[in-house]
């Protein structure tokens, strides 16, 4: 399994630098107000991508800190129960699941 994923790392890698390597033109980007930005394709592609992925990060930030938040409240609260000796559960015939036996 392990040579398996880094086998797919390596060819994802390759891909990136081919596409990298073919993408080499200078683009012109005309953002707001006159300002015109001129970079590599491939820097244009990377920027983008990075901030489309810092963008989910952040999206996902706030259900992963209240899911944290509500297994540490859980937590506290399985902490503070009273702790019984737990008896296993009876199987079907057997002579502790039968009441007043």
């Amino acid at each position: 399994m392990r040579i398996l994923a880094w086998t797919l790392r390596i060819v994802l890698f390759l891909a990136l630098f081919l596409l990298a390597l073919k993408n080499t033109d200078t683009v012109i980007l005309r953002l707001y107000f006159d300002q015109v930005w001129q970079a590599p394709l491939i820097l244009v592609l990377l920027v983008f991508f990075a901030a489309g992925a810092a963008m989910g990060v952040l999206a996902t930030l706030a259900t992963v800190f209240r899911q944290r938040r509500d297994i540490a409240r859980l937590q506290r609260e399985l902490g503070s129960r009273p702790h019984d000796s737990p008896r296993p559960p009876a199987a079907d015939g057997d002579i502790d699941a039968l009441p007043g036996i």
